[in-house]
């Protein structure tokens, strides 16, 4: 799942926001097709556009689950190293999903922070066991700091995604050990421009994915690559050698 984010992911998620994740192992998608309102497909599970807007200014979904299949990338053992801190500023990350045409139970069986004196325990805004829903239906996990306590704290979330006759879905249980930072900040005076997040000022902009290769975020979306990098993230080419 993601889940994630500049966050975690995002973001979470997007973090989830955050999940920040390398460009070719993302589903991204601009447009959704077909009638809303009649199920169809199979089960999907992805990050709102509205919160990937949020972090980066760009309008898309971030897809974890697509039509039945876990993405790979939730599957590498190495994502928790990849992955990196969800920014204090970022406190909830929405997600989307739908069962479509089949049947599928849930469980959240994991919400844990490692320190609850700095992060509170993860919360969900539905039932942590359930049935999927047919069509799609936005939910949003928390991530609410204590608010006495500045620091980094590791905090795991556990999806179990199973069809109709208990079998689980290829792919899960999902496991997921992300970071987030709390800081104890004067508040801002108001709310930030999608793409930028402060304080102060509201002046870091925000790209999701995160500029690699020592790239720089200079407006939201926007990365500006090392010599010998290139691409919308500075992710790919060749190295060009001087």
């Amino acid at each position: 799942m993601p889940w994630v984010s500049h966050v975690i992911f995002a973001a979470v998620a997007a973090s989830f926001a955050s999940v920040i994740l390398h460009t070719e192992q993302v589903i991204a998608r601009h447009h959704r097709k077909g009638n809303p309102h009649k199920p169809e497909g199979d089960i999907s599970l992805w990050i709102d556009r509205q919160q990937i807007k949020m972090f980066s200014g760009l309008e898309m979904e971030i897809y974890a689950i697509t039509e039945g299949k876990v993405l790979s990338y939730l599957l590498d053992p190495e994502l928790e190293n990849k992955l990196p801190i969800i920014p204090s500023e970022v406190s909830y990350v929405n997600f989307t999903w739908k069962s479509g045409v089949k049947k599928y139970y849930y469980h959240f069986n994991r919400l844990k922070s490692l320190d609850e004196s700095i992060l509170k325990t993860p919360s969900i805004t539905i039932k942590t066991k359930g049935r999927v829903p047919k069509r799609p239906k936005e939910f949003s996990i928390l991530l609410t700091c204590s608010g006495n306590s500045s620091g980094t704290v590791q905090f795991s979330i556990g999806l179990v995604i199973e069809k109709g006759k208990g079998k689980p879905l290829n792919g899960t249980p999902l496991r997921l050990n992300l970071r987030k930072e709390c800081a104890v900040r004067e508040p801002n005076p108001g709310p930030c421009p999608d793409g930028y997040m402060g304080p102060p000022h509201c002046k870091k902009a925000l790209c999701y994915p995160v500029c690699m290769n020592g790239g720089n975020c200079t407006a939201p979306g926007v990365c500006s690559c090392p010599p010998g990098f290139q691409g919308p993230y500075c992710e790919g080419g060749k190295y060009i050698k001087t």
